[in-house]
């Protein structure tokens, strides 16, 4: 009796941790978590978010849950340790959560103005104060020869627009000159007397790296169009060209609204790969994958006024909408070699 009742007890114990473990499992298969950068966390963008995670929800019937950061590091180990089933990542923040877990593979990009990756495209920044832009111009022409020596912004290490494309931009610029002909990006990581640059700060999303600039603690700001879409317009030039002179708004939401009204002038511009939608292969079937594929490609999606905002629209959305063919479409990991050749 003794020995049966010890199996009963076994029994029972196996079915309390096994009926366990399956509602675990079902609540994680019934639950889609999507991680997003500093930049898209603002408390401006719940509304674009949440029109993704509804479009979401009702196709696949999955619960998603927003994963908001402050740290560009916490939404890449987010990915790719599987806390998160999706995210929207730079391009080089993809390839270090690729390089982390091949298993996380991009899904989807926001396409240029033709609707295709042809143009898929927007622009890093760098931005000076519009009353010093003069202090930046070698011969008439903007040019970054006296940006050496002055406290600068980037936005993280992992930023592709805040510091890959940029830092690469300015070592291939000054290891021409004799003087800096050993200078790499790691040294552009630190300021100080010795150092390249005598201050350097990180704004920690592409807004705070703009907030340096204009609150006066920095002197030039690696920053990128889209993310400070929202938060200011045009005053000057031609957007997008060297020269451009653009004005925080005056009802900019946080944390541009410390510095509304400032104005900035633009001293160098740089195309680059658009940023990815990506997933965690490991964490999602396959059906979930196609499912999620389907629907950021749909038209759906496309002409969601929240998600694709028209140009005379004043809502704060992820994407604009210019030509109207704009739209997300599908992308592979081999797009973004030129982004991992700026490693090399």
């Amino acid at each position: 009796m003794k020995n049966m009742a010890l199996f009963l007890l076994s029994m029972a114990m196996t079915v309390v941790f096994t009926g366990c473990s399956f509602t675990a499992n079902s609540e994680k298969d019934d639950t889609l978590t999507i991680a997003w950068l500093p930049n898209e966390s603002g408390a401006d963008l719940t509304e674009a978010r949440d029109e993704i995670g509804k479009l979401i929800e009702e196709k696949t019937g999955k619960t998603v849950e927003h994963q908001t950061t402050t740290d560009y590091i916490v939404a890449i180990e987010a990915i790719a340790n599987g806390n998160a089933d999706m995210a929207f990542l730079g391009a080089q923040g993809y390839i270090e959560a690729h390089n982390k877990n091949e298993k996380v593979l991009p899904l989807v990009v926001p396409s240029g103005e033709s609707g295709t990756l042809e143009d898929a495209v927007y622009y890093s920044w760098l931005a000076v104060q519009k009353e010093n832009a003069d202090e930046y111009k070698n011969g008439g022409e903007f040019a970054i020869d006296n940006i050496q020596g002055k406290r600068f912004s980037f936005v993280s290490n992992s930023s592709t627009s805040g510091f890959k494309v940029p830092s690469t931009g300015i070592t291939d610029y000054f290891s021409a000159k004799e003087e800096f002909k050993s200078l790499t990006a790691e040294d552009l990581l630190e300021g100080g007397e010795d150092k390249f640059f005598s201050e350097v700060l990180f704004g920690g999303s592409h807004q705070g790296s703009a907030v340096n600039l204009l609150s006066g603690k920095a002197d030039v700001a690696a920053f990128c169009d889209t993310c400070v879409n929202n938060y200011v317009e045009l005053a000057e030039g031609k957007a997008n060209k060297q020269g451009a002179v653009y004005k925080v708004k005056d009802d900019a939401a946080e944390p541009l609204n410390t510095v509304a009204g400032k104005e900035f002038s633009l001293i160098s511009v740089t195309p680059v790969l658009n940023a990815p939608f990506v997933i965690n292969s490991g964490t999602l079937s396959e059906e979930d994958q196609t499912q999620l594929r389907e629907i950021m490609t749909s038209d759906e999606v496309a002409s969601n006024e929240k998600i694709f905002v028209p140009e005379e629209s004043e809502f704060s959305g992820l994407f604009s909408k210019k030509s109207g063919n704009e739209r997300l479409v599908e992308v592979e990991d081999e797009w973004f070699n030129p982004i991992r050749e700026l490693a090399k």
